[in-house]
């Protein structure tokens, strides 16, 4: 079993910067892909940014493009998403997956078998 646990997140001014980082809880750890996805109030669940566990090879959606950053570090388990250039819409709950299967794309939620509980990101205008 694979839990994946979150933290990082916060209240900060538009225009402001937060890393949120999410980490594997087992110690042996492979994967296909990590993934961030966000879900803001009333709205469905939204692909963010996606990395490849092998080589580091990043993804990220249009919306968060140039101002987002996906990054691993497999000698520590854990995944990051420096988010920098924050703005109101970017409000949301984020939650970090793994695709440790292979199972289909990997810029949608059916795309990954674990989640971690998410953390509260609350960008202010």
């Amino acid at each position: 079993q694979v839990q994946l646990v979150e933290s990082g997140g916060g209240l900060v001014q538009a225009g402001g910067s937060l890393r949120l980082s999410c980490a594997v809880s087992r110690r042996t750890f492979s994967a296909y892909f990590m993934g961030w996805f966000r879900q803001a109030p009333g709205k469905e669940h939204e692909f963010v940014a996606r990395i490849s566990w092998v080589n580091g090879n990043p993804h990220y959606a249009d919306s968060v493009e140039g101002r987002f950053t996906i990054s691993r570090d497999k000698a520590k388990n854990t995944v990051y998403l420096q988010m920098n250039s924050l703005k109101p819409e970017d409000t949301a709950v984020y939650y970090c997956a793994a695709q440790t299967t292979a199972r289909g794309s990997a810029l949608i939620r059916s795309g990954y078998d674990y989640w971690g509980q998410g953390t509260q990101v609350t960008v202010s205008s």
